[in-house]
């Protein structure tokens, strides 16, 4: 068990939080607050958002091996995951969140447990060759098909896309819906994927470059990351409203005068 801080990891996890926030920032602007900004739903912010959910995800990963009580953790991260789910069905049931990225990294973790034997098993730079190209495969399974991106590859059978059941494992039926979706297939491969290149950095002594300051401010986000994300939704909806509240206060008091 490793009791060292890696300021290195706290930090790009920080950063990934920030680009995470701000994404989630503009994502209310334009769905809620009826902002009219078409790049969002371009290949660009597409690209961005999938670097910042790659980056959290592999990093989930990466530190697996550093984490104690992980039952006990990754059942908490799960249990967060159903709570936000259930919040955001009764709050804002139009841009629910089912099978979040909560839900998938307490499902890793605790899926972890039960497989790491087996794993520990595999050569660590084959690992990542692995379930790096498993993921690849994968990527287009919630779409009906083997491949990635604009690759699809092999048609999968309808009948596997019947019930939420099969949408937590990654075969959303067809009205199946959701703001924040990550299901165990693909996104299991990505976690392992980290888990492996974390054991190449052990087998080559390379954790010990993980261990320096960099930005202070960004590693003090990753290391209350959880927390935040928490939070930071309701915290932007909140400032948004109040601002636009004050800003058509100030417009009638001055088309008044």
């Amino acid at each position: 068990m490793d009791n060292k801080r890696y300021h290195a990891l706290d930090g790009i996890r920080g950063f990934a939080l920030l680009n995470m926030i701000i994404y989630h920032g503009i994502w209310d602007l334009v769905y809620i607050f009826g902002f009219d900004w078409r790049w969002y739903q371009s290949k660009g912010a597409y690209i961005w958002q999938q670097c910042i959910c790659w980056t959290f995800i592999l990093l989930s990963g990466f530190c697996y091996s550093f984490g104690k009580q992980k039952l006990k953790r990754g059942g908490s991260i799960l249990l967060l995951g159903f709570l936000i789910s259930i919040g955001t069905g009764i709050a804002m049931p139009e841009s629910r969140v089912r099978f979040g990225i909560l839900t998938l990294i307490g499902s890793c973790m605790l899926l972890m447990i039960l497989i790491e034997q087996i794993l520990n098993k595999i050569n660590p730079v084959m690992g990542v060759i692995l379930s790096g190209c498993l993921f690849v495969l994968t990527r287009n399974v919630n779409e009906g098909f083997l491949g990635f991106g604009s690759w699809k590859w092999i048609a999968l059978p309808d009948s596997w896309y019947c019930n939420l059941i099969t949408a937590y494992l990654g075969f959303p039926m067809p009205e199946f819906y959701s703001t924040d979706y990550f299901s165990l297939v693909p996104w299991m491969f990505l976690f392992v994927t980290g888990y492996f290149a974390n054991e190449i950095f052990r087998q080559k002594k390379l954790l010990q470059h993980l261990e320096q300051h960099k930005i202070r401010v960004l590693e003090w986000l990753g290391q209350h990351s959880l927390e935040i994300y928490i939070v930071h939704q309701p915290v932007i909806y909140l400032i948004f409203t109040l601002f636009f509240s004050i800003g058509q206060r100030e417009l009638g008091l001055n088309s008044k005068k």
